[in-house]
C-alpha cells in the first residue's frame, strides 16, 4: 500500500489517494478540493483509479467529486444512509459555504460490505453521528482506517450540522472503532494521524 495526501488549503481537508503499489490500481478518499491537482497527479503517476470513496458527502470531502470523475470516468461510492446529505445543497453544507451543488454517487455500501482493488481491500464501518450516513474505511490487513470526520486526532467530528447526532457519533467511535486492535493507524479527514489506542487513552470527547 502507497499512501499520497493532498491537504486541502481553504479547509484543511485530508485527501488520500491509496494505491497498489504491484497494478497502480488506486481509490481516492475525500477528494474535496483542487481537482485539477488531483487529476494530475493521476495522470502524471498513471493512476488506475477504481473509486471516488466518500467517507460523508460535506462540500469540503466532496467539492472536487464531479471533476475527478469526469476526467477517470471512476465510480463515486458513498454510504448507506448519506443519500440524503449527497442530494442536498443545504445538508452538505455547499448552500452555506459556497455555490449550492449536489454529490453525485454510483454506489451506496453497506456496513460491512468490502471493496478490492489490486491486492487491497476496504471494509465499510458505518459510523453515523457527524452526517446521518458517515463512514469509515477499514484496510485491515494493513491496519489502517480512513476515519473522516468521526475520530480526529484527541477528538471528534462536529455534530451541529444537519442530520449530525452527538449521541450517534460517540456510539460509532465506541462500538464501531474503539474495537478495532489499538495499533490501527488512523488517518483523519482533517489534521494529523493518529491511532485508536492512543485515542481510547486519551481522546477527551469520549466517555
Amino acid at each position: 500500500m502507497r499512501l499520497k495526501v493532498f491537504v486541502s488549503p481553504d479547509m484543511g481537508e485530508n485527501c488520500y489517494f491509496v494505491i497498489d503499489e504491484n497494478t497502480n490500481e488506486a481509490i481516492v478518499i475525500d477528494c474535496g478540493a483542487m481537482a485539477e491537482k488531483l487529476c494530475k497527479f493521476i495522470d502524471g503517476e498513471n493512476i488506475k483509479l477504481k473509486a471516488i470513496c466518500l467517507t460523508h458527502a460535506h462540500f469540503d470531502h466532496a467539492g472536487a467529486v464531479s471533476e475527478v470523475k469526469k476526467h477517470t470516468g471512476a465510480p463515486v461510492i458513498i454510504c448507506e444512509g448519506e443519500e440524503v446529505v449527497a442530494n442536498s445543497p443545504e445538508y452538505n453544507l455547499s448552500a452555506v459555504f459556497g455555490a449550492p451543488f449536489t454529490v453525485p454517487y454510483d454506489r451506496v455500501m453497506r456496513d460491512g460490505e468490502k471493496f478490492s482493488f489490486g491486492s487491497l481491500e476496504f471494509k465499510v464501518i458505518s459510523t453515523p453521528g457527524h452526517t446521518a450516513g458517515g463512514g469509515c474505511f477499514y484496510f485491515e490487513r494493513e491496519g489502517v482506517l480512513f476515519s473522516g470526520d468521526t475520530l480526529f486526532f484527541m477528538s471528534v467530528g462536529r455534530t451541529d450540522f444537519p442530520s449530525g447526532s452527538a449521541s450517534a457519533l460517540t456510539e460509532s467511535i465506541k462500538k464501531k472503532l474503539f474495537v478495532l486492535p489499538d495499533d490501527t493507524a488512523v488517518y483523519t479527514g482533517h489534521g494529523q494521524q493518529t491511532a485508536i489506542g492512543f485515542e481510547k487513552e486519551n481522546n477527551g470527547f469520549i466517555f
